[in-house]
């Protein structure tokens, strides 16, 4: 009775008017926040720090946990909108959210957003109640061997990407993995592509390369081509209901990957932003018709919305349970925690019973305040595209630069910034896709240090991946997710030469 007396008391907390008023005033910053490119739920949770200094610590959290969730939702606006990710988590997002938004159905865009936020949210907050200590066992028995096997499979989609041509997929992946490699290496210290220059010790920051890829290049595209005329479209904000085919479309992708995505998020150092990846990639596999995703497809905007919010939950599974951040914002996230005198772990649950399942019951009445307030919202949130074109650019260009400069306050940023930009403008004319290099960007270093610390840890036995068998069963699907797409290419060629040789 104790878990479940602790439930009740939870959502007491949740559910009194201070709980609902910091919970709405949560998410409405965090949304808020997310919109902005470049900021993000880590500088959002950074800057409510101060502000919940001397707050019951219970409501100051709850809150906080509503920025973050509440950021999460809102950043998927502007990729949709104007091709700019509001956070890292959102990129997979702009695959299918803008060129729906070109095809003028931004509205519907935003509705499958906003409806695969709350499904994946809550979802996952229904997992997190009724799993979060069995889970918080499962994720810290994940070693660098089994994260290695992890990524690798992860890895795998780089062809799944390709518009076509596995070649410029690879080509685009080649690139992603040279741009991680760039700073000091963790292991070793020793500088790795820096070219003497104190800039790029620390590497390249994502989020430089999110928006310089996508942001930056269709900023040029649109420059360079002025009398384009699909831009027209956007204008076209279409409608916002979803028909009874709609929603039957988009909730297969919902319903399995707001398993996925929270799966992923319990797991310390994966994270939304692999979630989202692994979800869009995973949902265009076992489509039907995959040819029509990076096109404007409902299922490719659905799949990874949905299963970046799950992720986005699921990662406060380990920081309750186990006091360890699941990503990078969970640990500021820690800071937060620490600074108002709580300390997450085990033990939490017992000593703290209204904090711990008070963040968990919050949850549910963040994405129903979320889902009510973004709705309603769409066709004025979606009224940016009939900005005229030149100020539109220059709106995306001044969010961009703002952003990037709000990382590391680094004028350095902002030339790598316009680098990428060019690096994307030269990719999309010569038809070579983004996503393989943003995926490898977003695995290759995890990858790289799981494959080195497990074999350090062995001793360099590689018998160390084939003795465990989650590593086995992991690297046999990242085999079989290689071998059966061409086995099929293969086939269908073959039969193809059998009609010929036929007639």
């Amino acid at each position: 009775m104790g878990g479940f007396s602790g439930i009740i008391e939870g959502f007491q907390v949740a559910y009194s008017w201070e709980g609902i008023l910091f919970v709405a005033l949560g998410v409405l910053i965090g949304t808020a926040i997310g919109i902005m490119p470049g900021l993000g739920p880590i500088t959002a949770i950074a800057v409510m720090i101060p502000i919940t200094y001397g707050m019951n610590p219970t409501f100051a959290l709850v809150m906080m946990a509503g920025v973050y969730y509440g950021s999460i939702f809102g950043s998927s606006t502007s990729s949709i909108l104007i091709n700019t990710p509001g956070a890292a988590s959102t990129v997979a997002t702009t695959f299918d959210g803008y060129p729906m938004a070109q095809r003028g159905e931004a509205g519907k865009a935003l509705a499958i957003a906003a409806i695969a936020s709350f499904v994946g949210g809550t979802v996952a907050a229904i997992l997190l109640m009724l799993f979060a200590p069995v889970l918080a066992g499962l994720a810290v028995s994940f070693g660098p061997a089994e994260y290695f096997a992890l990524m690798l499979l992860g890895m795998t989609a780089i062809a799944s990407l390709s518009d076509g041509s596995s070649i410029r997929a690879f080509i685009s992946a080649v690139l992603g993995f040279m741009a991680v490699t760039i700073g000091i290496d963790a292991q070793t210290g020793t500088n790795r592509f820096t070219f003497g220059n104190v800039n790029l010790l620390e590497g390249v920051d994502f989020l430089v390369i999110a928006l310089g890829l996508f942001a930056m290049a269709e900023v040029t595209y649109l420059i360079i081509n002025r009398r384009d005329r699909s831009f027209e479209k956007l204008s076209n904000i279409g409608s916002i209901r979803l028909s009874k085919k709609d929603l039957k479309e988009i909730s297969g992708p919902m319903g399995r990957h707001s398993i996925l995505g929270f799966l992923i998020g319990i797991l310390p150092g994966a994270g939304a932003t692999i979630a989202s990846f692994m979800s869009y990639v995973s949902e265009k596999r076992i489509s039907k018709n995959p040819e029509e995703f990076g096109k404007g497809s409902a299922k490719g905007l659905a799949a990874p919305e949905t299963s970046t919010n799950a992720a986005s939950t699921g990662s406060f599974v380990p920081l309750l349970s186990l006091g360890i951040p699941g990503s990078g914002t969970t640990a500021v996230l820690l800071g937060a925690f620490l600074v108002l005198g709580v300390q997450p772990g085990p033990l939490l649950v017992q000593e703290e019973p209204a904090l711990f399942w008070g963040i968990i019951a919050s949850m549910y009445l963040g994405n129903i305040i979320l889902i009510i307030l973004n709705l309603p919202l769409i066709p004025y949130i979606a009224k940016l595209l009939k900005i005229p074109r030149p100020l539109l650019i220059s709106l995306v260009l001044t969010l961009c630069m703002m952003g990037v400069y709000a990382i590391s306050f680094s004028t350095f940023d902002l030339y790598l910034l316009l680098l990428f930009g060019i690096v994307g403008f030269v990719m999309k004319s010569l038809k070579i896709p983004a996503a393989p290099f943003i995926l490898a960007f977003v695995l290759g270093d995890l990858l790289e240090e799981n494959f080195r610390m497990a074999l350090t840890i062995s001793r360099g036995d590689w018998m160390v991946f084939f003795g465990n068998p989650v590593v086995v069963g992991l690297l046999l699907l990242a085999a079989l997710s290689v071998i059966l797409p061409n086995l099929n290419k293969f086939k269908k060629t073959t039969k193809r030469k059998d009609l010929d040789e036929s007639m």
